[in-house]
Parts: C-alpha cells; sequence; structure tokens
C-alpha cells in the first residue's frame, strides 16, 4: 500500500512556530513529531511506501526522514518549486502513483485506521473517498423557520451537526487524469469537478480521534494532552523513544 504526505505547506495560521520547523516536524511531547507519529502510523498498518510532497524548508524534512529505512519504509519526495495547493502534487506523480493510493495532510493527528478507509475506497469504485468527523456547531440565538413570511417553526440555540473532511483521503489515480503536471489545484476544486462530472466522492465516516493542528490552540491542546494522547496514536513498539 502507498501513501501520499503532503508536507509542503507554510503553516502560517501556527506562526511563529513555522518559520523555523516546517507544520510536520512540529514536536508533540519531548520525544516525537507530528511527522513521525504519522509514519510510525502508516508502517504499523501495512504500508510499504510514503511519497512525501514537500516545498516550506523541505531539507528539514529530508533530513528527518531520509529514505524511511527507520520505519521500515521506502520514501521518496516530491517537491514543489511554486505552491501548487493540496492537490496539484500528485498531478505530476501520475505515471508512477498505483491504481489505489492514500492521501492525507501532513499535519493530522488521528487514530482512524489508514488501511480499512484504502480497502474501503478501492472497494466502492468511487475515484475519491474522503473521510469525514462529526462537527457540531453551537448557534447562539434562537432560529426561525421562516415560509412565505410566516414563522412555522423554532429552536432556541440548536446544536448543528455536519460532516467535515479529515484532509485523509482515498483517491484512484483516474482521478488525477484530466490535469496537467504543475497545476496549482485544491481539494475543494477536485470535489466540485468529480460532482460536475457526475463521479460523486464516497464517504468513510469516521467517530474516533483526531485533531487538525492548524492553530496555536490545536498545537497547545495536542501537547498539554499527550501523556494520553501518544498511547492512542502509537503502536506499542514506537511508545519509547530513540
Amino acid at each position: 500500500m502507498h501513501a501520499v504526505i503532503l508536507a509542503g505547506g507554510k503553516g502560517v495560521r501556527l506562526r511563529p512556530y513555522t518559520t523555523a520547523l516546517p507544520k510536520p516536524l512540529m514536536p508533540i511531547g519531548d520525544n516525537h513529531s507530528i511527522l513521525q507519529i504519522v509514519l510510525d502510523q502508516l508502517a504499523s498498518f501495512g504500508f510499504t511506501s510514503v511519497t512525501l510532497a514537500i516545498n516550506h524548508l523541505g531539507p528539514l524534512i529530508r533530513a528527518f526522514v531520509g529514505d524511511g529505512a527507520r520505519w521500515g519504509l521506502r520514501i521518496d519526495y516530491v517537491e514543489e518549486n511554486v505552491p501548487l495547493s493540496t492537490i496539484g502534487p500528485l498531478f505530476g506523480l501520475k505515471n508512477t502513483l498505483p491504481d489505489e493510493f492514500l492521501v492525507m495532510n501532513g499535519d493530522i493527528l488521528t487514530d482512524l485506521n489508514y488501511a480499512d478507509l484504502l480497502a474501503a475506497h478501492t472497494l466502492g469504485g468511487a475515484a475519491l473517498t474522503v473521510a469525514t468527523a462529526a462537527q457540531e456547531h453551537r448557534i447562539d440565538f434562537g432560529v426561525l423557520d421562516v415560509e412565505e413570511g410566516r414563522i412555522v417553526g423554532f429552536r432556541e440555540k440548536p446544536v448543528l451537526s455536519y460532516p467535515v473532511s479529515m484532509g485523509v483521503y482515498g483517491m484512484s489515480r483516474k482521478a488525477l487524469a484530466p490535469y496537467p503536471p504543475g497545476l496549482p489545484f485544491g481539494f475543494d476544486q477536485l470535489v466540485l469537478d468529480l460532482l460536475d462530472r457526475g463521479d460523486n466522492p464516497a464517504t468513510y465516516p469516521f467517530d474516533g480521534f483526531w485533531l487538525d493542528i492548524g492553530r496555536p490552540e490545536d498545537y497547545d491542546e495536542a501537547n498539554r494532552t499527550c501523556a494520553s494522547l501518544l498511547p492512542i496514536l502509537l503502536p506499542q513498539r514506537s511508545r519509547e523513544p530513540v
């Protein structure tokens, strides 16, 4: 099984931390980085190869990860000369990727079973399968249901629940076929194009732990709770410092 990790972002929302370190190398606790945790997980789920898409402070990621032998993985790299957004880095890999593969952002902590997601994607036949988590949002006002100028319903400060993308996907190489290498292209654009083509993406609902390290408060929370978090995320062999 093969995975592509998108690790080229500048981590603007995490500045000043990310002026010195790329976001995937941000430490969680004393002995692990985000990327180290992800690679440990992928290896434990049976993945054998990984492509790292790098840009911002990419040489630091290369120096830390190397060829992947530490994890029993074969790791190669694709380096952006210009920012290509979230999906654009994959277009230059169309001839080397397997028919079905995993794609994920490099700033995610989750206990999602990546192998099961990829297996479900392969069996489902969609060009794209999106891992989703339920997100709740409380409305701080009374919400009115209105039809033709009349109130037909009322909800006092309702809590709305909706599925959001976790930043982890099962993907088929055919999803990339229409696009030329070097084209900056986002995940949102890919989803909209697939919908326009009638190739509706599938979902993989997940109710376990998920944290997108996008904001300083998310990063602080991960470190504050790392003592209880790491045993959930890491395979047993990786819990001790090296």
